[in-house]
């Protein structure tokens, strides 16, 4: 392997060995040898133990304590010192060439301000899983394509505003100016936070156009489990605070729409968590420095109708 690779791998990992180990394996076969850097967020089973038996060449890192995913990510970062860093969920398998078109997309140009590359990431049924993240005024992150066909992808170009945490890739540059996650966030959002400090900086994001590699999703937290509805309420409570939204001339709109999303929940499922994440994260957002959202950060096309019609599953699917 290359003695001084230009990308860094970071994969944090929690539990799971059949997505981990198919995960490393895609990791360490890339067309272009990359720095594969794992940090274990003290999995409740044998996997770290496994990864250091069966990948005995990989930087493994063993955290004492479960840290969640933002600040594992950030051990991951740190540990490594490559040009660019590319984060990889567990239950992602990286496509033989997604280091060689993360290089391609962000090339070594002390002169750039592309600070990160969206990936189109597959699902295991073809279609598309995510192509990076657009907001809309009040700061609600959405994925793009999310059930596309790929073709549809394929043929159209709307504007980015960050990578899809997920597989994200980074130029370090960019980092050190304006630093790694946000650690008040366990899970979810932080890559969103993250892409608004990217672009209040100056620096922009490209896709890249070519699949990087199948999302299996929810590995970690679970699809629609209790704990992903409460630390997805956390985020979005925490980020509405931190930027600033319900002070802001669309904080109405706001108010509106997350009362329209957690009532839903509460009369049609009888379920409050998403209510008490929320409420859990806008207390949170108290110890966060106040910021505004950056507006050439969020796309104003997506009206308060259109914002509600993105929080469903089909939407890229029937959109026509």
């Amino acid at each position: 392997m290359n003695a001084d690779p230009e990308v860094d791998l970071v994969i944090p990992v929690h539990g799971g060995w059949d997505f981990v180990r198919s995960c490393i394996r895609a990791a360490r076969a890339q067309s272009v040898p990359a720095r594969v850097i794992v940090v274990d967020d003290l999995s409740p089973d044998d996997t770290a133990d496994r990864i250091g038996d069966e990948f005995p060449d990989v930087t493994l890192i063993r955290n004492e304590v479960n840290l969640g995913f933002a600040r594992t990510c950030n051990v991951g970062m740190a540990a490594g010192h490559g040009r660019l860093v590319m984060l990889v969920n567990s239950d992602v398998v990286l496509e033989p060439d997604a280091v060689a078109a993360a290089l391609r997309a962000l090339p070594d140009d002390p002169a750039s301000r592309v600070g990160s590359a969206a990936t189109l990431l597959l699902a295991p049924d073809g279609t598309v899983d995510s192509y990076g993240i657009v907001a809309d005024v009040t700061g609600a992150g959405f994925v793009r394509f999310h059930g596309a066909e790929l073709s549809r992808a394929d043929a159209e170009r709307p504007p980015v505003l960050g990578p899809y945490g997920a597989v994200a890739v980074y130029r370090r540059a960019a980092l050190a100016e304006v630093g790694l996650f946000d650690t008040n966030i366990f899970m979810y959002g932080e890559e969103l936070d993250l892409a608004f400090r990217l672009r209040a900086a100056g620096w922009s994001c490209v896709a890249i156009p070519e699949p990087s590699g199948m999302h299996l999703g929810g590995a970690s937290a679970g699809k629609e489990s209790v704990r992903q509805r409460r630390l997805s309420g956390f985020a979005r409570g925490y980020l509405l605070r931190k930027y600033g939204v319900l002070r802001s001339r669309w904080g109405l709109r706001a108010l509106v729409v997350e009362g329209i999303v957690t009532g839903a929940r509460l009369v049609l499922r009888r379920d409050a968590v998403s209510l008490a994440g929320r409420w859990e994260g806008w207390r949170r957002g108290a110890l966060a420095p106040r910021v505004a959202l950056p507006l050439d950060a969020v796309d104003p096309s997506i009206d308060l109708r259109l914002s509600l019609r993105m929080r469903g599953d089909g939407y890229w699917a029937t959109r026509d």
